[in-house]
């Protein structure tokens, strides 16, 4: 299972004063992938995001993009290195921070799985101190699934995988593997993580206590920073339609323009195809808000409503107690 958050981390970081912190940083950072790679928890970094601040500014870059890797390179840290100094602007650099999302394997009886975002490494160079962090997505390393299911098989086969990547980060970046503090999800260890346990011993749901709760506040709760849209909860009635899949119905999409409010409302969050294809409702919500359309508005063409079309009308709470009704 992929959670929506880290289910565990690790670091690793030293003292070193780095005359040329951009190489320093990427060279940290391709090291600690080549290790994950061998063990393919890697398979691929087809690009690697990269910030360098300016000292003194650190809301200020001097570089700041995603940069594609070629997969002909011998030497991917230095020629990427070579990249980001041709584009540098002018400043002295106070920190450098790189950072890649990967996909990888997860074995699974003879089969080698794909799994998106099992991975996540960062590496960084601040005030003489490099570093780099290991996140992983993933349960597969674990006795129980996130849900609290005895997975054996999957455990002998990927958590001697990850323990031998924990050994080798801390050899190839020549420092001790520092676990991090413990998330909703799991308890990393210096080898591996471990599970929650309830007080009789049965490894405990965490799936249902944060993940499925977190994908229901998407729908719930707009972004800030700028960037709200519609609102996605108010008091009331609203207008709503009935989104339907080959499976029958998705979820309803609703709409309040008395209080500017509309979003969709998914009735099954825990399946993954069933979660990403609700959150695309919500992407052709923020384009139809980009667009000027009022809640309504955005409501009928979104649902391809004719003219004399009218949506039902129901109390906010109650079409969520209507889609949960599963």
């Amino acid at each position: 299972m992929i959670a929506s958050t880290p289910v565990a981390r690790w670091t690793w970081g030293r003292d070193e004063q780095a005359e040329d912190e951009v190489a320093a940083c990427l060279h940290e950072l391709m090291t600690a992938c080549t290790v994950l790679f061998r063990h393919r928890l890697v398979i691929d970094t087809p690009s690697v995001s990269v910030s360098v601040h300016e000292a003194g500014k650190p809301n200020t870059f001097l570089f700041r993009e995603n940069v594609e890797l070629d997969a002909t390179w011998s030497d991917p840290a230095q020629q990427l290195t070579g990249l980001v100094k041709a584009a540098l602007r002018p400043g002295k650099i106070g920190s450098v921070y790189a950072d890649a999302n990967h996909a990888g394997y997860i074995i699974d009886g003879n089969q080698a799985l794909r799994a998106e975002r099992l991975c996540h490494v960062g590496a960084s160079v601040l005030l003489d101190y490099v570093s780099v962090d290991l996140v992983t997505f993933s349960d597969a390393w674990m006795p129980y699934d996130l849900k609290g299911r005895g997975q054996p098989t999957v455990y002998a086969a990927n958590a001697p995988r990850l323990s031998a990547a924990l050994r080798d980060l801390s050899e190839a970046l020549d420092s001790e593997t520092d676990p991090d503090d413990p998330t909703y999800f799991g308890k990393p260890t210096e080898a591996g993580v471990e599970n929650y346990l309830d007080e009789g011993g049965a490894a405990s749901d965490v799936w249902a206590g944060f993940e499925i709760p977190r994908r229901y506040s998407e729908f719930r709760h707009a972004p800030g920073f700028g960037r709200i849209g519609y609102k996605r909860s108010v008091n009331g009635d609203v207008q709503y339609v009935p989104v339907k899949d080959k499976h029958g119905v998705l979820g309803y999409l609703w709409a309040s323009d008395s209080e500017n409010g509309a979003s969709f409302e998914p009735r099954d969050v825990d399946d993954d195809e069933k979660y990403k294809a609700s959150l695309s409702w919500l992407k052709r919500l923020e384009s139809a808000h980009d667009q000027g359309l009022s809640p309504s508005q955005a409501l009928a063409e979104l649902a391809s409503l004719a003219e004399d079309d009218r949506p039902s009308v129901i109390e906010l709470d109650r079409l969520r107690e209507l889609a949960n009704d599963v």
